[in-house]
C-alpha cells in the first residue's frame, strides 16, 4: 500500500528556492517529518531527475563519503540527465565524515546537482560543518505538526480564516484538545489507538532522548541526563531557574547549562528571552523554557497522556504554535510579579496572554503593557464562555497583517 504524503506547510517556503544554486538544509527532530517532507518534494515537485540517498543504509553512506566523483558516477550510473538539473536528496546527512566539504565541492563545481539534504540535530551539522558554508546553504526547520496541520492529517477541513459558528469553534476546541494531549509528531497523529500512540511516543524517546542525543552529546551520568529532561519537562512553561536544578541533581551549573544547549541544539527544548526596555522595575534574568512538543512533556513528565489540560500545558500549545508561524517571541516579568506570557515584535509590539480558561486573564496587567508600550494585545484561550481568541483566530490575524 502507497505512503500517503501529506503536505506541510514549510513547502511552499522551500518550493521558492528549488531554483536557487544554494543546498536546502532541513532540519528537525526525529520522527517530525523530514524523511516524508523529502519524498513528498520528489512526488509532487522533482518527478525527474531527482535521486534519493538515505544514509542510514551503510552502502549510501560509503558512496558518499568516497567522494564528489564517486557519487557523481552513481547518479550517471543510475539513469541521470546531466544536461539538465539533477536534484539530489540527502536524508540525514549529519552521517557523513565531513557534510560541509560535501556540500562545498557540489556547490562550487557541480552547478547542475542541486541538493536537498536533511539533519536530525543542529549540534551534531554545526560540529561537523567545519568550513564556512555563508551563501552555500538556505536552511528550514520542520517542527512537529502544528494545529492547522494537525486537521489536514485527521482529514478534517476548516475555514480557519473566518468568524466560525459556536458550533464549529466547539469542535476545534475537542480537537484542539486532542491535540494538546497527544502532541504533534505524524506518526502518533496518525495513530488511532490511545495505548498505541503512547507505546510508539515511549519509543521515540527511548530512541532519541535516552540514546541518540545522549550518544551525540557524549553523556557520561546518564542517569542524571534522563531526570534533567524530566525536570524540564515538568517546567515547560516555567521561568528556568539554573541553579535550581543544579541544586537538585548535585551537579554543576556549566554542566546544566551543557546540557540545555544539547537538547534546545536536538529540537526538545527551546529558551526564550524576556522583554525589556532597561526599565528599572522590569527583570531580564532568567529565561522561560518550553518543550517542543506537548506529547513529549506529557509522557517526560507524568509517564501518561492526562485527562485534563493543564495550564502550562495550554501555554506550552500556545507558544508552539507561534514559533511555528515564524513569529520572534519572548515574555514579560517586573519584580512585582507583574508577567504576560508572550510579546511579539510584530509591525506593531503585540502582548499576549495565555489561559486555559478565559476567565482567568489577568486584564488590568495587559491594559497596563498596552498603555506603556503602546502595544496591541490579545488573550488567548480554549475554555469557558469566549471573551478573547482562540489561538488559531490569532494565527490567521497575525498572517493576515504580515501579507
Amino acid at each position: 500500500m502507497e505512503e500517503v504524503l501529506f503536505k506541510r506547510k514549510v513547502v511552499d517556503e522551500i518550493l521558492k528556492f528549488l531554483d536557487s544554486k544554494q543546498t536546502l538544509v532541513i532540519y528537525g527532530a526525529r520522527q517530525a517529518g523530514k524523511t516524508s517532507l523529502l519524498k513528498y518534494l520528489m512526488k509532487h515537485h522533482l518527478k525527474e531527475n531527482a535521486f534519493y540517498f538515505d544514509l542510514e543504509y551503510q552502502n549510501l553512506l560509503d558512496l558518499c563519503n568516497e567522494g564528489d566523483k564517486a557519487v557523481y558516477d552513481y547518479l550517471l550510473q543510475k539513469g541521470a540527465d546531466e544536461k539538465k538539473k539533477v536534484f539530489l536528496i540527502i536524508d540525514e546527512i549529519q552521517y557523513l565524515e565531513n557534510p560541509s566539504k560535501f556540500i562545498k565541492i557540489f556547490h562550487d563545481h557541480y552547478p547542475n546537482i542541486k541538493l536537498l539534504v536533511s539533519g536530525s540535530s543542529t549540534f551534531e551539522i554545526k560540529k561537523k560543518f567545519k568550513e564556512s558554508l555563508v551563501g552555500r546553504t538556505i536552511t528550514f526547520e520542520l517542527y512537529p505538526l502544528n494545529f492547522e496541520e494537525f486537521l489536514t492529517f485527521k482529514g478534517k477541513s476548516y475555514n480557519l480564516i473566518k468568524e466560525n459558528s459556536k458550533a464549529i469553534n466547539d469542535e476545534l476546541v475537542f480537537l484542539a484538545h486532542e491535540f494538546i494531549k497527544f502532541g504533534g509528531y505524524p506518526a502518533i497523529v496518525l495513530e488511532k489507538e490511545e495505548e498505541k500512540k503512547k507505546a510508539y511516543l515511549f519509543q521515540i524517546i527511548s530512541t532519541y532522548i535516552k540514546k541518540d542525543i545522549r550518544d551525540i552529546g557524549k553523556i557520561r551520568n546518564i542517569s542524571t541526563f534522563n531526570k534533567l529532561v524530566e525536570i524540564v519537562a515538568s517546567q515547560s512553561g516555567q521561568l528556568l531557574n539554573v541553579a535550581e536544578i543544579a541544586s537538585t541533581l548535585g551537579i554543576s551549573r556549566v554542566t546544566v547549562l551543557e546540557y540545555l544547549d544539547l537538547l534546545e541544539n536536538t529540537f526538545v527544548i527551546r529558551r526564550i528571552a524576556p522583554f525589556h526596555k532597561n526599565l528599572r522595575s522590569e527583570l531580564s534574568k532568567n529565561p522561560k523554557i518550553f518543550m517542543m512538543d506537548t506529547g513529549f512533556m506529557h509522557l517526560l513528565w507524568l509517564k501518561e497522556f492526562p485527562e485534563i489540560v493543564f495550564g502550562q500545558a495550554f501555554e506550552t500549545f500556545v507558544f508552539l504554535e507561534l514559533m511555528k508561524a515564524g513569529k520572534k517571541i519572548s515574555f514579560w516579568r517586573t519584580t512585582n510579579k507583574q508577567e504576560i506570557d508572550f510579546i511579539l515584535p510584530e509591525k506593531k509590539l503585540y502582548a499576549i496572554e495565555a489561559k486555559y480558561s478565559f476567565g482567568n486573564v489577568d486584564a488590568k496587567t495587559l491594559k497596563f503593557f498596552e498603555e506603556n508600550y503602546k502595544s496591541k494585545s490579545a488573550t488567548v484561550g480554549l475554555k469557558g464562555e469566549k471573551r478573547g481568541k482562540y489561538i488559531w483566530e490569532l494565527i490567521k490575524e497575525l498572517e493576515n497583517e504580515v501579507s
